[in-house]
């Protein structure tokens, strides 16, 4: 499973993951959002997660904080994207420029790109609010040892490596 912050390029990690290893790919925001940004229940959510991560092999990525105790448990390795504030805003700037005004291909039908204040704080917020907790959750479920940390893009090109073509 791929966490990280906002822009980090967890989606672009997962697809290259599943491309290498041919499992299939999970992205949590196609099955929170709904059509216009409405966010799923959370109950509807967590069943969604539930099924889609219900076959052996799969790579998902999303945060999704409070469905991470589901997710932990099933994964055989965690990657968790650590990049600098400045990458991800940069990471979601260009994102933003790449489909502004059309709905990305890991996101939901009818969410078309967009960027919003909130979220640019969230990114800003992730290294002291969010990946603390993460990283707790990684321990709680013992799965430290599943962890790979990655800090730049290039770590994560030279990692993606080690899975061969």
């Amino acid at each position: 499973m791929v966490v990280g912050s906002g822009g980090a390029g967890k989606t672009w990690l997962a697809r290259e993951i599943a491309a290498r290893t041919g499992v299939p790919v999970i992205h949590l925001d196609a099955l929170f959002w709904q059509p216009g940004w409405v966010e799923t229940p959370r109950e509807r959510f967590r069943e969604a997660q539930r099924e889609a991560l219900a076959g052996p092999d799969w790579v998902v990525d999303g945060n999704y904080r409070g469905t991470l105790d589901e997710r932990l448990p099933l994964a055989d390795v965690v990657v968790l994207l650590d990049y600098s504030r400045l990458t991800c805003l940069l990471g979601v700037v260009v994102r933003w420029l790449r489909h502004r005004g059309k709905t990305r291909p890991d996101m939901a039908p009818g969410c078309p790109e967009h960027l919003e204040l909130g979220f640019l704080r969230y990114i800003w917020a992730y290294p002291r609010s969010h990946r603390p907790s993460v990283l707790a959750k990684v321990h709680a479920f013992g799965k430290d040892d599943a962890l790979v940390r990655l800090r730049n893009r290039r770590e994560a090109r030279e990692w993606l490596a080690t899975l061969g073509p």
